[in-house]
């Protein structure tokens, strides 16, 4: 009889360790999952400042030959280089020269702005528009000049900034609208 007594404090004992445990287990739950939706919030505004300061970069002139320079070991400088080359090495200057210049005179004095012309675009469209939609139409209708989508996204995010165009997600989708498209559906 001595044995018994002892067992149902020891049972009691674990039981309220594993409790204790899995109380612990799910407030780490918690505090990851709410660590996890602040970084990738940070990572989204980290990628719409790289979008920005990409478009700024182009509208400078700044070569990609520059910011591989200044970021030689890292992974982000290296990228935004990579596109603008279109895939090619930078193993000559001519190359890397033409795709540059290309990159930084998106157009020519008197041509209207990638902000302007999509604005235009997507003041003529009953619907939203997703940038690779705006791009192509773009593409289509300016077919002297050479259309990139992030450029023509980060045309749409600076109108978004400046209050000409309504940003709107589906999903992991995003949709553009001019804002007196959106004034007149709501006045409706």
């Amino acid at each position: 009889m001595s044995k018994n007594p002892p067992l149902p404090s020891v049972t009691a004992d674990y039981a309220q360790r594993v409790t204790d445990d899995l109380s612990a287990n799910r407030s780490e739950q918690e505090r990851v999952r709410a660590e996890l939706a602040r970084l990738q919030e940070e990572l989204v505004r980290l990628e719409e400042s790289e979008q920005v300061l990409t478009k700024m970069q182009e509208v400078l002139g700044t070569t990609p030959k520059q910011t591989t320079k200044k970021g030689k070991g890292g992974k982000t400088a290296a990228v935004p280089a990579a596109r603008r080359s279109n895939g090619k090495t930078a193993a000559g200057k001519a190359a890397t020269g033409k795709a540059s210049k290309k990159a930084a005179s998106p157009k020519k004095p008197g041509e209207l702005t990638w902000l302007e012309l999509a604005n235009a675009y997507l003041t003529g469209q009953s619907e939203p528009k997703s940038a690779a939609e705006v791009s192509s139409a773009l593409a289509e209708a300016h077919p002297e000049r050479a259309v990139q989508v992030a450029v023509v996204r980060n045309a749409l995010e600076q109108g978004v900034a400046q209050g000409l165009l309504v940003r709107s997600k589906q999903g992991r989708s995003v949709f553009y609208n001019p804002v007196v498209a959106v004034s007149a559906q709501s006045g409706s």
